[in-house]
Order: C-alpha cells, then sequence, then structure tokens
C-alpha cells in the first residue's frame, strides 16, 4: 500500500473507531450462526418432480376432520378438489397428521412429501426441551437463543425448530391446496424457527404458508440445490424466508410481509464471482417473481454475493431492498455482485419504529399485534428507500422501475472492514466499490403516473468506479459519475477514501439503533428527527454561530479603526491616503461578513432541508467571505490573510466538488481538508482577535489587531 494511503486508512481507524464502538456493540449480533462452510459448488438446481405435479407421492400429510377438510377445499377448481378427495381419502388410511413425522419417516433421497390442506401447529414439536436437551453445551446469543451445531441440532431437533429436516437429500414437500394459504404451518411464536432445512442438498418446497416464529418461517442452511416455490412467509420476529450459506438456490413466485426484519433474506451466498468483474458466468441465487412488502426491509442481503433478483415487487416496506457488509462472522463479505434488474420497487415508506416508540415491541412476539400490521424492527434503516447498499462492489441495478420513495431511490454508502471485524489496513476502504446504476425508470409508475421520489440517489461519496446513468434527476451530490457504455471499466470518476464529514457523523449516529434495548438514536432522521433536531442541522447550526460570531468580531474590529482614523488622522500620524485603505478594507470586510452571515444561515437551512444546491450556495457564500476577510487582512496579518485566502478557496472547491463534478483526482473530498482547517483557522482566528496592549501608533495598535493600517 502506499505511504499516504497507508496514512490515510490509519488515520480514518482511528478517528472512527469510537462512534464505531457503539454500532458494533448493538446491531452487529442481529443473526448470529454456528460457522459454516460455503458449499464447493458441485451440487445442482433441483427440479420438480412428477410426484409435484399430481402423481402419487411418497408420503402423505392430513388432518382427520372430514367436515374441515371439506370446508377447506370447497371453492377449489374441479381438478384440485378431486386430487385432494383422492389423496385426503389414502391419507386417512396410511397417511401421518403432522409434516414432522412425515420427515422423519424419510428414509433414501428423492422422496416427495404432499401435505393436504389444513393448519399444522405440529403438536408434538412443541413441547419445551427437557433432559439433555434442556441443557446442552451452548454459547447463548445476545437474543436469548443458543448457537446450536449441526450435530445438537441433529440430538434435539425441536429446541429451536418446529419442523427439522436435517440432513435429508433431494426432497420435495408440496401443498395440494390451491394456493399457499390452504396449507399454513404455524409455530405461534413456540420457535425459532417454523420449518429449518439444514445440510438439504436438492430440498424443493411448494405452495405453502410458514408463519408467527421468533426468528424466521423457513430457514434453509448450508445447501447445494434448493427451491422455494409458490411459498408464503409472513408475521415474524426476524425474517420471512431465509438462505444462508448456501449455492444453486431458487426462489421463485413468492411472497412475505409482516417481518421485522428481511422478507427475503439469501444471506452468505456462495462466493463464486469474487476477484471477478462485472461479467460474470452463473450466480448462486435467483430470485424472481416474488412480492415482499409490508416488512422492515423487503430484501436483506448481508454478503449477498452472486445473486440475480429480477421480476420482483418490493413495496411498502421501510427499504425496499439493502444489501451490505455490516455483520461480523457472515462468510462472503465484502458483499459483491449482485444484480437487480426488471424490478418493481416502490412506496417503501413504512416506518415502523412508532412500535418500538410506544412499548408495543416490548411485549411478547404473540401479544403485539403482528397479525393486524405491527411490524418490529429489529434493524435501523433509513425509511422511505428503494434500494440500499451498504459497503458493497460490483453490484449492477439495471432497468428497474423505481418510484415514490419518501427519502432516496437509490442509497450508497461505504463500510470500513473493520466493522465487519477485519483489521487488515489494506482492506478499510474496500467498499463501496464499481456498482453500477444503468437504465432505471424514476418517479414514474407502469401506468405513466408521475409518482417522483425525495431524490433519485444519495451517495456518502466514497468508493472507486462507482456510476450511474445520464438522467438521474435529484441527487445530493447534485452530479454523480457517469456510467461509459462502450467502456465500463472507464466509469467513474472519482476515487475516494472517506464519504462526506457530515454524512459519515450521521451514519455512524444513526447506526446507534437497538431494537433489544428499544434504542432510537437521537438527532437521526431515520428515527423521525426533523428540522434543526437533525444531527447535520445541529452541527451546522453550532459551526455557524461561531464564524457568524467571528466575522461580527473582524467587522468590529475593522469598523473601530477606521473610526479610531477618521476622528483626527493627522493627530494619529496616519496619512490621508493609508486612512482611505483602511477604509476599503473594512467594506471589504463589512461586504464578506454581509456574504458569510447569508451562507452560514443557507449552511443551517441545507442541512436541515437536505438540500445540496443550497449546501453549495452556502458554500460559495462562505467562500466569498473568507476571500474578502482574507483580502483585507493581508498586509496586517499576512499569514492569518492568505490562509483565510486559501480557506475561501477551498470552499469553492467544495461546492464545486457537491453541483458540478467530483473531482477525479483527489482521495479525500474537500470538505474534508476544508472542515479540518477550518477548526485551526477558528483558533487562529481567536488569537488575531485577542486584546493586545497598544503601542506608540494607531498603525502598530491595528496591526496587532490584526487589522491593515
Amino acid at each position: 500500500m502506499p505511504p499516504m494511503r497507508r496514512f490515510a486508512t490509519v488515520a480514518t481507524v482511528v478517528a472512527l473507531s469510537s462512534s464505531l464502538l457503539l454500532m458494533l456493540a448493538a446491531p452487529a449480533l442481529a443473526h448470529e450462526e454456528r460457522p459454516v462452510t460455503l458449499p464447493d459448488g458441485s451440487g445442482t438446481l433441483p427440479v420438480l418432480r412428477p410426484g409435484l405435479r399430481g402423481a402419487e407421492p411418497d408420503l402423505l400429510v392430513c388432518k382427520t376432520d372430514a367436515d374441515d377438510f371439506a370446508r377447506r377445499i370447497a371453492t377449489f377448481p374441479e381438478p384440485i378438489k378431486q386430487r385432494n378427495l383422492h389423496l385426503f381419502a389414502k391419507c386417512r388410511e396410511k397417511g401421518v397428521r403432522d409434516l414432522q413425522e412425515a420427515v422423519d419417516k424419510v428414509d433414501r433421497p428423492g422422496m416427495t412429501i404432499a401435505v393436504l390442506p389444513g393448519l399444522y401447529q405440529e403438536e408434538p414439536s412443541q413441547a419445551a426441551p427437557t433432559g439433555d436437551c434442556a441443557h446442552l453445551p451452548a454459547r447463548w446469543s445476545t437474543w436469548g437463543y443458543q448457537i446450536l451445531s449441526f450435530e445438537q441440532q441433529q440430538r434435539c431437533p425441536h429446541n429451536q425448530n418446529l419442523v427439522a429436516i436435517l440432513g435429508k437429500k433431494d426432497l420435495q414437500i408440496e401443498g395440494t391446496g390451491a394456493s399457499p394459504l390452504d396449507v399454513i404451518v404455524d409455530a405461534q411464536y413456540r420457535k425459532l424457527n417454523a420449518i429449518r432445512a439444514d445440510r438439504t442438498d436438492g430440498v424443493y418446497f411448494r405452495n405453502l404458508t410458514a408463519q408467527r416464529t421468533t426468528f424466521n418461517s423457513l430457514y434453509i442452511l448450508e445447501t447445494d440445490g434448493f427451491v422455494i416455490d409458490q411459498v408464503l412467509t409472513r408475521w415474524n420476529d426476524e425474517y420471512g424466508f431465509l438462505t444462508f450459506a448456501s449455492d444453486h438456490g431458487l426462489y421463485t413466485d413468492c411472497e412475505a410481509y409482516g417481518n421485522g426484519d428481511g422478507g427475503l433474506y439469501p444471506g452468505s451466498a456462495s462466493n463464486i464471482n469474487n476477484g471477478r468483474g462485472h461479467e460474470v458466468p452463473r450466480y448462486a441465487i435467483e430470485i424472481r417473481r416474488c412480492k415482499s412488502h409490508d416488512n422492515a426491509l423487503g430484501y436483506s442481503g448481508t454478503a449477498g454475493d452472486s445473486m440475480w433478483v429480477h421480476d420482483n415487487e418490493f413495496y411498502d416496506n421501510m427499504v425496499g431492498a439493502t444489501m451490505d457488509s455490516l455483520w461480523p462472522s457472515h462468510p462472503g463479505l465484502p458483499q459483491n455482485h449482485a444484480k437487480f434488474e426488471n424490478n418493481k420497487i416502490h412506496d417503501n415508506n413504512k416506518d415502523y419504529y412508532e412500535y418500538t416508540r410506544n412499548g408495543t415491541c416490548a411485549k411478547p412476539p404473540a401479544q403485539r399485534g403482528y397479525e393486524q400490521g405491527v411490524v418490529c424492527s429489529q434493524t435501523g434503516a433509513p425509511p422511505g428507500t428503494g434500494v440500499l447498499v451498504a459497503g458493497g462492489n460490483y453490484n449492477v441495478f439495471k432497468n428497474n422501475q423505481i418510484w415514490g420513495h419518501n427519502r432516496a431511490a437509490f442509497g450508497l454508502f461505504g463500510v470500513p472492514a473493520f466493522i465487519r471485524g477485519e483489521n487488515d489496513l489494506a482492506k478499510q476502504a474496500d467498499t463501496s466499490n464499481f456498482n453500477r446504476y444503468e437504465g432505471n425508470v424514476f418517479g414514474v409508475s407502469p401506468t405513466g403516473e408521475r409518482r417522483p421520489n425525495a431524490l433519485d440517489v444519495w451517495w456518502d461519496g466514497q468508493g472507486t468506479g462507482n456510476c450511474w446513468q445520464a438522467d438521474v434527476g435529484r441527487a445530493s451530490p447534485a452530479v454523480l459519475p457517469v456510467c461509459a457504455a462502450e467502456a465500463p471499466a472507464l466509469s467513474g470518476g472519482s476515487s475516494r477514501w472517506l464519504a462526506e464529514p457530515v454524512k459519515l457523523i450521521k451514519l455512524y449516529l444513526c447506526a446507534d439503533f437497538s431494537a433489544a434495548q428499544a434504542r432510537l438514536p437521537a438527532g437521526c432522521d431515520w428515527f423521525g428527527a426533523a428540522g434543526l433536531g437533525k444531527v447535520e442541522a445541529q452541527l451546522a447550526l453550532g459551526g455557524s454561530a461561531v464564524l457568524a460570531l467571528l466575522a461580527a468580531l473582524f467587522w468590529r474590529r475593522t469598523g473601530q479603526a477606521v473610526r479610531r482614523r477618521k476622528g483626527d488622522p493627522a493627530a494619529n500620524g496616519v496619512p490621508p491616503a493609508m486612512a482611505a485603505r483602511s477604509e476599503y478594507r473594512h467594506r471589504l470586510v463589512v461586504a464578506g461578513s454581509l456574504c458569510g452571515f447569508l451562507g452560514l444561515a443557507f449552511d443551517v437551512v441545507a442541512a436541515a432541508t437536505g438540500g445540496t444546491l443550497v449546501a453549495a450556495l452556502a458554500l460559495l457564500l462562505m467562500a466569498g467571505w473568507w476571500l474578502c476577510l482574507g483580502t483585507a487582512l493581508r498586509r496586517g496579518r499576512p499569514v492569518f490573510g492568505w490562509f483565510t485566502i486559501v480557506l475561501g478557496v477551498l470552499a469553492a472547491l467544495d461546492a464545486f466538488d457537491r453541483v458540478v463534478y467530483l473531482i477525479p483526482v483527489i482521495p479525500l473530498g474537500p470538505g474534508w481538508v476544508r472542515g479540518l482547517l477550518t477548526g485551526f483557522w477558528v483558533l487562529c482566528a481567536v488569537v488575531v482577535l485577542a486584546p493586545r496592549r497598544r503601542g506608540g501608533t494607531a498603525e502598530t495598535a491595528s496591526a496587532e489587531a490584526g487589522v491593515p493600517a
């Protein structure tokens, strides 16, 4: 690593470590899992067998109440009704009553289980653990469950799971109803998982619903080859679907709602494309034609690597989709190579933090009212966002329709590597890089209705090679690097090691959210802060107050010098020409100060409202103040005067960087240099303005006061 870059990385780590301790202390353990091994990639995507297309299955699951069954199938289309009547007759004679019992009877690869319409609460699996299972030697997570090994799951399958499918190969499970809601596996908030499929290569789930858990409905772990087909998950503390450390997977025609984290969570997918560019041979997991709505996050992708997500609809969540490199102990970090295309992503503006504020989420899960629309968010995220990348690389967002968001259609920010437990200094700035946004349609619904996003893009400025399509509307920063269609490798004009300072401070303040402790960081607009209550507005107000006071003092000091000289120039030994120059410089200070006052006011307004253009105008006005003040002070205080001029130039460059074009050749934005130098300038200004004992002439006194004679 070059010495300058190493120095900058060390400085970054030192400067941010104290803030990030809060972040690491609370949400970093939201999903704790045993150590896992990613598949070797030798598996294949399972194919639907005849047993799930109407032929005779190997095992049947049903309840025995004929009247209840008749009511459930009464409105089915005739062919589906007749098939269910046929299977019901066989099931009453030779079938089993619980899905777990059927799973336990699976004795070879390639078997199929048909589950007939009914409510499956799996009563034999509900009991609390006893004997050795009640005292397993395993670490407890911060959320109150044990991190069990695969062998412990086998020994005690129902400590955490209503239905446990462990080590079975090529198993296919179908609900035989007319829709997923005809077969319901209901954990009643008594188990972490409704269905757990662990090391189950080739597993296929079709046409059923899983619901009401204290973790997630359908959990597939360490599996090479799976399909989730026409499955509904809902009303869970954490996730609807969680597939982890898996490969050759497909979600198709699924639905998820009412979940406290991600409706869909393909976490730590097989990292098969790490080290490649945008062109890849295959993706590990495909998600298509699914709907995810009314969750905290429609899609959650911590280490969501090598994902192809297309033709889905994400709506009415707090955030439509996220992919990130935030949480330690997840294989495959940093996140890379997710491709989102042809999705409808809209109206993700729900704010479920109200249920944390009012104490609803402190109740036991069964009493929170999930079925009536309550969602208890387990993650801190900015409501009103379409797609958020929090530390990801080589992601592609192409031809999506994205509209109706109160915050931003796309958000992108970097995450230092030590957040994920990686302390190598060379890796600290390894996100977010080479993300491409192409051909997306902003602010227009498929019917042509105009539904603009508050921002089309919010970017913290960090990263290398990120680029956007040319027709992005409102963005922060206002001008973005444009993708080069014919030379993708040349796309992305900037290469920044650190985000904009204020955006960085905001991100780490907002990261102090904790669902377990019901902690909503004050000052973060993600959790309801607005106007002057926002941390960025408070920082701007405090800084503006200090600078405005200094501007007023310089105005007063130069005015005093002019008034003394005007009183009796000859008596004070000051030639009239020199007095005239002093008055000119005072007018320069006055004009600059007026610009400064106006710029400082605009800076507060911009911070309170999030206006990039207003922020740039504020910087230009402040640049005018510093340039005028520095010019006026050059003779009496040459070093301080030139320092002030340099600060004015930096403020102008910062405005250019935010509005016209991100300056491509600098590793730190001018906002960082200006911000650091402004702090030092304030100290120097205090020294310059400090009263001193006057000498024999007005010229000496003026010079000592920092005012040229």
